[in-house]
């Protein structure tokens, strides 16, 4: 059989087991020699006397195990759609697509959208199995729809305490366990009367947010408060931070450097800003690390990656980067240069500086790499006595090019 011939059948199934498989996805599941599947899932087969597999952990053994029986009938039971959060999205990334065929059911999604009666596309689909609960943090908003996949059936009970802190209490929930199936269940409540009750794990829980008086309300934005971060004032300021990720711009999938981190602001705004955008946070000050975890958390990026070392030598090891932010260190002996080696083509690469050596150092690298040069004065309204003047902030000179 040719690699290029189709030897991989990926089934989503619903919890109504095989009667929730279409007849050509039914065929493709009975001409397999070799199942592999959950526990749940291939219970659905019974008695069946063919080669049946549970997913290794960590489930990259399965990988190499799937991959010893290429050219030989294999089929897949997953869940639902498998390219939304499934087993299908990580397979497709190591086998090459014209070696598999997809056989779909419903999601999850799809049937938590139909009870509620919500459209797909109004509504943010989440998933924190396996995943940090902060990350939907982001999508707590007003009057937001949430499904979320639930890591188990504690999960409801750990979203309606997370709501109550960000002053969504009022949010109403409803865990939908077993969608599709004979035993489906469904729990409504608000966040602040929710009760820790026994859910099954195959939950969905949907949410809509209803913001209270005190609500903490963040938008994807750049250019958060600056008293919403933890900081030791060691912080690009909110008007510049604004600017500065407008000079990186952040696109869906790119992956940032942010070199002397400080409290990790650039960072984390780069990751809320677009989806699945990556950074890596370097920091050598221990304190500072402490508040970039924390912030991290806060701000709903739990995997932002934070490199306790010193620039440039720490940057060696990193991954190349579609952008990067010189916010600290802009002094240190090859920093520009290291940075400006290690930049992928069409890359932005930003750097501030408010002292005068640090400015001299700016125009250097511009003579060196083209670019241009920016200068932020910024001035903001504080009480003088009784009244109102205007403070000025040290004025920071910005350097922003794009690798060409």
């Amino acid at each position: 059989m040719s690699k290029k011939t189709p030897w991989l059948n990926i089934i989503g199934i619903g919890d109504s087991g095989l009667d929730s498989l279409t007849p050509i996805a039914r065929s493709a599941l009975d001409s397999a020699d070799i199942i592999f599947g959950g526990k749940r899932h291939l219970k659905f087969l019974g008695e069946d006397t063919r080669d049946l597999q549970n997913w290794s952990s960590p489930f990259a053994d399965s990988i190499e195990r799937m991959l010893s029986y290429r050219g030989k009938s294999v089929a897949v039971l997953a869940t639902g759609d498998p390219l939304w959060y499934g087993a299908g999205s990580t397979l497709s990334k190591a086998i090459p697509s014209e070696e598999i065929r997809f056989y779909p059911s419903p999601s999850a999604y799809s049937l938590a959208a139909a009870r509620m009666g919500w459209a797909i596309e109004d509504t943010a689909c989440l998933t924190v199995h396996g995943r940090k609960l902060e990350n939907i943090n982001p999508s707590i908003t007003p009057d937001a729809q949430l499904l979320i996949l639930c890591h188990n059936g504690d999960t409801p009970a750990k979203v309606a305490d997370l709501l109550n802190d960000r002053g969504f209490g009022d949010s109403e929930l409803t865990a939908l366990s077993h969608l599709g199936g004979t035993t489906e269940v469904t729990c409504k409540g608000k966040a602040t009367n929710w009760k820790h009750i026994d859910l099954p794990n195959l939950t969905t829980l949907a949410v809509r947010c209803v913001a209270g008086v005190e609500a903490i309300i963040l938008p994807t934005t750049p250019g958060l408060p600056d008293d919403a971060f933890e900081h030791d004032g060691k912080l690009t300021k909110r008007e510049i931070r604004a600017a500065t990720l407008a000079a990186l711009s952040p696109l869906p999938g790119q992956y940032l450097w942010d070199v002397g981190a400080g409290c990790g602001s650039i960072a984390i705004e780069w990751c809320r800003a677009t989806n699945r955008a990556t950074a890596s946070a370097v920091e050598t000050n221990q304190d500072r690390l402490a508040s970039i975890r924390t912030n991290a958390l806060a701000f709903g990026t739990p995997d932002l990656d934070i490199i306790n070392g010193h620039a440039p030598d720490a940057l060696s090891a990193l991954t190349q980067p579609d952008a990067i932010f010189i916010g600290g260190g802009l002094s240190t002996d090859g920093m520009v240069e290291a940075c400006w080696d290690a930049l992928s083509r069409h890359g932005r690469l930003v750097a501030n500086a408010v002292t005068i050596e640090g400015e001299t150092r700016l125009i250097q690298a511009q003579e060196s790499y083209g670019g241009e040069l920016a200068r932020f004065s910024i001035s903001r309204a504080e009480a003088v006595g009784s009244f109102q003047g205007w403070r000025p902030m040290m004025p920071v000179t910005q350097w922003r090019v794009i690798k060409t």
